[in-house]
């Protein structure tokens, strides 16, 4: 009993030395002092999206240890398997002062590593960093590090205002949570659906320039980094740059109105072949072998009439377009993952005409958005922003389109969804407006035949614009629904469709039959011409 009795009591001294003295949790302190809270981030209607909360994690002063490293090591490694119980073994006789064995543990191996009876086993809580939507807006939040710092993401770009120690409101980002939900649903059933070796997809104020969904495919769970494809962990809406194909056509005709090139609706151009340029031939997919105005250039997607168009603007024109809409600088947004356009170094003839129908020039989906919200606005454009705009606030912008080009371009848009490609894409009341763009994906031997982007960039309502939504698959197969296409008419643009007519409701836009844009002009243009031919 006396035997038992000093031992028990020198135990009982030694865990009062360590704790008085040392500390057994002294290896966190200096950890907590840096980190310290962090700021959530909710999304624009309060919603929690990325918090701070408190969690364990164990550590041990291999310095301290009472028990035998062979008998603890075996005990950890059955508790932690991570490490093998030679692993254990090795790091408890290295003799360092402190160092972690797990971080972010559950409480009930907590619970089980201290039943262990070790006094140099060390037990803390400190800051871990969770999202509670899990891979919702993953690109858009990023992730913290161990120690608490920004890698990724709005994380990242908005670092130094989260740890502030002073600020600890929420951050509210223009995300709204159901609209970014909505996207990534029928984003990744389309992805699925298409056999796609990716999707992205954004939803953009027209008016503000904020970002209300923004959504890369395939995605990831910033609760759980270390598990992750470090390929997935790219925004391709920001990142990558596509050859986004006949989306560009509306913005080239736009331009070539601001140019003096087309002065009226009713001009015609000669489609009755393919256009020979040297060596190069520019088709259409689906020819008319006649001459066509330009609505049904848009309307019938012509290549040839786009790019003799382009030709009449010039290479110092068109380049001069690209450059002010921002097509030759990095996407404008608070992220730091931005990715460089490919524009053309030489503007050849053939240059001008082909990046005027979205061949030889890449730049990421947001750019595009960006533009359409200039082509519909009254022709102002401004930055995107993933931080929520209070009324009133938003950037002035600048102008890059003349009102009368912005209202026209309206009209035209509106008229490829319901006489044209884009069809698929309208919602009944909605009155949306879009342009498909279907471009072969370039590889390591030229451009694949078989091999598409899919593009649809939508607008609604086109009768006082709000917002632009964009859809992109990337390789799409074709299937059953689609009758084996892979054209952005059948792929991409029965997503936007699903989007708004999920969204459209939750953001003020009431469907209404009754109402849409005066179209009768255009569309009485399209009708002389059409009969006529016959």
């Amino acid at each position: 009993m006396l035997l038992f009795s000093a031992v028990a009591g020198v135990i009982a001294l030694r865990l009062m030395w360590l704790t008085v003295f040392s500390g057994p949790s002294s290896g966190f302190a200096a950890v907590e002092n840096q980190r310290g809270a962090r700021a959530d981030i909710v999304d624009r209607n309060g919603e929690v999206l990325a918090r701070t909360m408190e969690a364990w994690s164990i550590g041990v002063h291999t310095n301290r240890l009472l028990n035998k490293p062979e008998d603890l090591a075996p005990k950890l490694a059955a508790l932690m398997p991570e490490r093998t119980e030679q692993q254990y073994l090795d790091l408890l006789k290295s003799g360092v002062r402190f160092t972690y064995l797990r971080r972010r543990a559950m409480p009930e191996l907590v619970a089980k590593v201290n039943a262990l009876g070790e006094p140099g086993m060390a037990f803390s809580r400190e800051p871990e960093r969770l999202y509670p939507q899990l891979t919702l807006a993953a690109h858009v939040l990023g992730y913290t590090d161990m120690e608490g710092r920004g890698v990724m993401g709005m994380e990242r770009a908005l670092d130094k205002q989260l740890s502030d120690p002073a600020r600890r409101q929420p951050v509210a980002l223009s995300i709204d949570k159901r609209v970014q939900a909505a996207m990534e649903s029928e984003l990744s059933s389309a992805m699925t659906s298409h056999q796609a070796l990716g999707a992205t997809g954004l939803v953009l104020d027209v008016h503000t320039g904020e970002l209300l969904a923004m959504v890369s495919l395939p995605v990831f769970n910033p609760n759980n980094i270390r598990r992750v494809d470090p390929e997935t962990l790219r925004n391709n809406v920001t990142q990558s740059v596509y050859e986004l194909g006949s989306t560009f056509k509306p913005i080239a005709i736009a331009g070539a109105m601001d140019a003096g090139v087309v002065t009226s609706m009713s001009k015609r151009y000669d489609a009755t072949a393919p256009l020979q340029i040297g060596k190069f031939k520019i088709k259409d997919d689906h020819p008319m072998n006649r001459w066509l105005n330009v609505p049904e250039t848009l309307v019938h997607s012509s290549n040839i009439v786009t790019a003799r168009i382009a030709d009449e603007m010039g290479p110092e024109r068109m380049e001069a377009l690209f450059r002010r809409i921002g097509f030759y600088d990095q996407p404008s947004i608070e992220l730091r993952e931005k990715g460089r356009p490919l524009v053309p170094g030489f503007w050849a003839r053939t240059t001008t005409m082909t990046t005027a129908y979205g061949h030889g020039i890449a730049v990421t989906p947001l750019q595009l958005a960006v533009a359409y919200a200039a082509l519909v606005n009254g022709g102002i454009m401004r930055p995107a922003t993933l931080v929520k705009v209070e009324p009133g606030r938003a950037v002035p912008g600048r102008r890059v389109f003349t009102q009368k080009t912005s209202d026209t371009s309206r009209q035209l848009l509106r008229l490829i969804a319901t006489d044209g490609t884009g069809k698929k894409a309208d919602v009944l009341g909605m009155r949306v407006g879009g342009k498909t763009g279907t471009a072969e994906k370039p590889g390591a031997g030229g451009y694949s035949r078989h091999v598409n982007v899919s593009t649809f960039a939508a607008v609604f309502p086109m009768d006082a614009p709000r917002y632009v939504v964009i859809a992109m698959l990337d390789a799409p197969k074709g299937n059953a629904e689609s009758f084996g296409l892979t054209t952005a008419a059948w792929t991409a643009a029965p997503v936007v469709s699903k989007v708004i007519a999920r969204t459209g409701p939750m953001l003020g836009v009431v469907p209404d039959p009754s109402k849409d844009m005066p179209l009768d002009g255009l569309r009485t243009l399209i009708w002389k011409e059409k009969a006529d031919a016959e």
